[in-house]
């Protein structure tokens, strides 16, 4: 059920009558008529902008569209006044059923109520994390895998059909510094004195691969030159971290659908395929690059190179796949990368990147525009950096793995639940501060607490009800008087659940999980504040002594309450907790 979407097909259904009678000119497109909540609460229970979007096309008064049209809504048995505001806005108040049908369905659909068919089974691969295989997950990853998995979930709930990858960068460098870096705890395993090398790896979570080396090849490889065990290190070595970011994200409850290998790119022909798909098109040629801005000229080696005309697709400037020694630049297996995602089928695409990314949004957009002949989407999400703090101080744990706070090192000190919330109660594009003393308070300051009270509160009202002989039963409920629910601070309660369905699809819509915790500490105030009222008017309380029907018309608003939140935690990866410990 989706209030909202229901009130705009009588918006619409109203728009082609006055059409047909000849109160509007035929032709007119609808697309952009909107029901939404009204910006001010005072003007009423939602809002149409009707009159304003077809003024200009029927060439008539905004507000004289709008008056003809409140003429018709205050017609439908809903609707208790449609009222025209300013130039033409239209204003409309629904009656009290209307919101005491949302609980109703609320309790009939369960967790289905809010789910959408938005997605239409669109296939949406959701690429994310894809740290290096070099070490253990640290903080900033997890802000992004949270991110990740909180939209493929969001997705997957607003009717998209969601793959979630993770891209194993091991073609590069970097996993050679990881071998170099290995060998030396395999050096240390032998009784070695070492030095790590600035730029080499030189955390803890090292030594067991070294000594696992060890135990493996005893002293063949002491003293060596790394042509003799580069190759080997190596492919240990990130089969080891690849096997420690798994037990990360399982600690955070995620779980790929997809891990795909860099490596696997190189020798097999598949960065040529992509390369000369792009070829075909016109957009691959040997030139030179301008000087990069902030060059001075005598600074700038002009070098040939092949390159991607990617400013064809919305890129600044072209550029550059292959190196003027024939070696890939670390653009190019990203392309062939893009390319099998495109291939496979998917119908849109989503890369989420940490902050230091941004210069690589526009060019990896032009690549999918080209290679999918704009057919396929790639959207871009940039989750900032998390600063660590404990009592409003900066924080710094022991860190395990040599240069930064680790995944582990912040779910071990506050749980999965508490992490996965946390890290979406900001946009992912601003900065995050993460107090570990503030996200466990118990206070309305601390969102995590707040919303998952509000949940242990409703279990609460239903033990006991059934402490009291109150039969609270999934037939009992679904039978209960709804009528009964006539105090505004109850329909306030109702006006927030039907808000869910549409905050789905609009956060589905625009790649937003924040949305969804936001969100459920807004339906969690309004909770709160229907429970302290009671504090004072005892007619609200949800347990009305010798009334077993109003009780159980006030439970069902609750228990409907507890089944958005559980939905939305859900959502979020996060466990609805029972009771308040």
């Amino acid at each position: 059920m989706n209030l909202f979407t229901e009130l705009r097909a009588l918006v619409i259904d109203s728009l082609n009558a006055m059409v047909a009678e000849g109160a509007l000119p035929g032709g007119l497109d609808f697309a952009n008529v909107a029901v939404e909540p009204p910006r001010d609460a005072a003007h009423g229970d939602m809002a149409t902008n009707a009159a304003m979007v077809l003024a200009k096309p029927a060439k008539m008064k905004p507000r004289d569209i709008a008056e003809a049209l409140a003429a018709r809504l205050a017609a439908d048995a809903r609707i208790t006044t449609a009222e025209v505001a300013g130039p033409g806005f239209l204003n409309l108040r629904l009656a009290a059923p209307v919101w005491q049908g949302v609980v109703g369905a609320a309790l009939a659909e369960g967790v289905a109520f809010g789910r959408s068919v938005m997605g239409q089974g669109q296939k949406v691969n959701v690429e994310f994390v894809s740290a290096n295989p070099t070490g253990p997950l640290h903080v900033g990853h997890t802000r992004g895998a949270v991110f990740g998995d909180a939209l493929s979930s969001l997705l997957a709930y607003a009717g998209y059909d969601v793959t979630r990858e993770y891209y194993i960068n091991d073609g590069g460098a970097q996993v050679d510094v990881l071998a170099r870096s290995v060998y030396l705890r395999y050096l240390e395993a032998h009784g070695e004195a070492v030095e790590f090398p600035d730029g080499t790896y030189p955390g803890d979570y090292l030594i067991e691969v070294g000594e696992a080396l060890a135990r493996t090849y005893g002293d063949r490889y002491v003293g060596q030159s790394e042509d003799a065990w580069l190759d080997e290190f190596r492919n240990v070595a990130t089969d080891a971290m690849m096997d420690l970011i798994r037990d990360d994200l399982k600690a955070l409850g995620i779980e790929m659908d997809v891990f795909f290998s860099e490596k696997s790119l190189y020798g097999t022909g598949q960065i040529e395929a992509a390369l000369q798909d792009l070829q075909s098109k016109g957009l691959i040629y040997e030139g030179v690059l301008e000087p990069p801005k902030g060059k001075m000229p005598e600074d700038w080696e002009p070098r040939e190179q092949t390159l991607f005309r990617s400013t064809m697709h919305g890129d600044d400037v072209d550029r550059p796949v292959k190196k003027s020694d024939g070696a890939w630049t670390y653009f190019a297996p990203d392309i062939a990368y893009h390319y099998d995602k495109i291939t496979r089928g998917f119908d849109a695409l989503i890369d989420v990147f940490g902050a230091d990314h941004g210069g690589y949004v526009k060019r990896m957009k032009a690549a999918v525009s080209a290679l999918s002949n704009g057919k396929v989407p790639l959207d871009i999400k940039l989750t900032q950096l998390v600063r660590l703090f404990r009592n409003g101080e900066p924080f710094k744990m022991s860190k395990r793995a040599g240069n930064f706070v680790t995944l582990r090192d912040v779910v071990d000190q506050v749980g999965s639940d508490v992490t996965r919330f946390v890290m979406l109660t900001r946009k992912n594009d601003a900065p995050l501060d993460f107090d570990f003393a503030r996200v466990l308070e118990q206070s309305k300051d601390n969102p995590v607490f707040y919303v998952q009270y509000a949940h242990a509160r409703v279990r609460s009202v239903l033990r006991k009800a059934a402490e009291a002989g109150i039969d609270t039963g999934e037939a009992a409920l679904a039978g209960a008087d709804l009528s009964k629910l006539d105090h505004p601070a109850e329909l306030d309660v109702a006006r927030k659940l039907a808000e869910w369905p549409r905050l789905v699809e609009i956060a589905a819509r625009t790649h937003e999980p924040h949305r969804v915790a936001f969100y459920l500490y807004e339906l969690a105030s309004e909770f709160h504040g229907l429970w302290n009222r009671g504090n004072e008017l005892p007619e609200l309380r949800f347990l009305q002594e010798g009334d077993v029907a109003t009780s159980q018309a006030k439970i069902a608003l609750a228990q409907a309450v507890a089944v958005v939140i559980s939905a939305g935690l859900g959502i979020l990866g996060v466990t609805p907790v029972e009771e308040m410990r």
